[in-house]
């Protein structure tokens, strides 16, 4: 059997649930990789035999898209390009992690693809939804559609919904607590985000930056590097994670029992959308709206959290029953 798995390279979730789903796969055939994006800080282990350009959601440094550098790397023909040029009638089976490039290759191909990823889980009209009007919606239903779905997210809303992939290395992980706190904001600025965590004192703040050249330490913040390494040890031993609205990064930290405080990205729907699932579970929110971070971030370190969530280790079982039933 062969097999092409299809991976969005915006953010680095796509490429950690990629690193655990990719030694299952392997196990039912063989399994070409592709990649299209160019904002992941993690890389996988195997090779990627096709390397695209995609289409990238740039991070800005003010809590938001920078739309304008995200328009200037859109580059529609060399998209339609790198559509026509995927072998897709050579694989039994297509996935897809919201990967546009082989979604609309296989649209507009006629040929069946399965949409793995949390992205497919908002499919659902039992996801939690903020109520509200946004272009993103759009963007969720066509930028990779698929034929069939198989969704990630922080409950089992649906029947075709799975609670995270949490990946081994966190998994395997001897935590611990040693009072601090980790920060990773991706679209923020670390010079933005100092002064504001040093209006808190008594409180130590590890902050892994995508924008600090080097790394600093001011008073009591210290900024790293994004690196998985070292964010693995600091979330570890961490008190709790101060984090963007993304899936995998707030999905780990609760699966260790960490306190979560999230930042959804502004005009980003799916961070919207994951912060008011986890605000339904009773889990504080900084929204875009909120100008002063202070208050919230000293009631955050000052309160305790108590939240109990299961997610079971199911990633085999789904890729077992992924592979059966849609493999042809």
């Amino acid at each position: 059997m062969k097999i092409l798995y299809a991976i969005q390279g915006t953010g680095n979730g796509h490429i950690s649930r990629a690193r655990e789903i990719v030694p299952l796969l392997q196990q039912y055939g063989d399994v070409d990789l592709l990649i299209s994006g160019t904002q992941a800080d993690v890389k996988l282990s195997q090779e990627v035999r096709f390397q695209l350009h995609g289409f990238s959601f740039i991070f800005g440094k003010k809590g938001g898209v920078d739309h304008y550098e995200t328009w200037k790397t859109m580059n529609l023909p060399r998209f339609v390009k790198d559509m026509r040029q995927i072998p897709l009638k050579e694989y039994n089976l297509v996935l897809n992690d919201f990967e546009p490039v082989t979604a609309w290759a296989c649209k507009t191909q006629r040929i069946e693809s399965v949409g793995l990823s949390h992205q497919a889980s908002f499919q659902s009209k039992k996801v939690p939804k903020p109520k509200s009007i946004d272009w993103a919606q759009l963007v969720m239903k066509y930028y990779a559609p698929a034929t069939h779905y198989v969704g990630f997210h922080f409950d089992r809303y649906d029947d075709f919904i799975y609670t995270p992939v949490i990946r081994a290395e966190i998994r395997n992980m001897l935590v611990s607590n040693s009072g601090h706190y980790t920060v990773y904001l991706p679209a923020i600025d670390d010079r933005m985000l100092v002064p504001i965590l040093k209006k808190i004192p008594g409180v130590e703040w590890q902050v892994f930056s995508k924008h600090a050249q080097s790394a600093y330490t001011d008073e009591n913040v210290r900024v790293e590097r994004v690196n998985n390494e070292l964010f693995n040890k600091s979330l570890a031993s961490c008190e709790g994670l101060l984090t963007g609205g993304g899936f995998e990064g707030p999905a780990e930290a609760l699966y260790l029992g960490k306190k979560l405080l999230v930042v959804p990205m502004k005009f980003q729907y799916e961070q919207q959308c994951n912060a008011f699932a986890l605000k339904q579970f009773g889990l504080p929110v900084i929204w875009g709206s909120n100008k002063n971070w202070v208050p919230v971030i000293e009631n955050w370190v000052k309160s305790s959290q108590e939240h109990k969530f299961h997610f079971p280790d199911e990633t085999a079982a789904v890729i077992d029953k992924v592979v059966k039933q849609f493999a042809r």
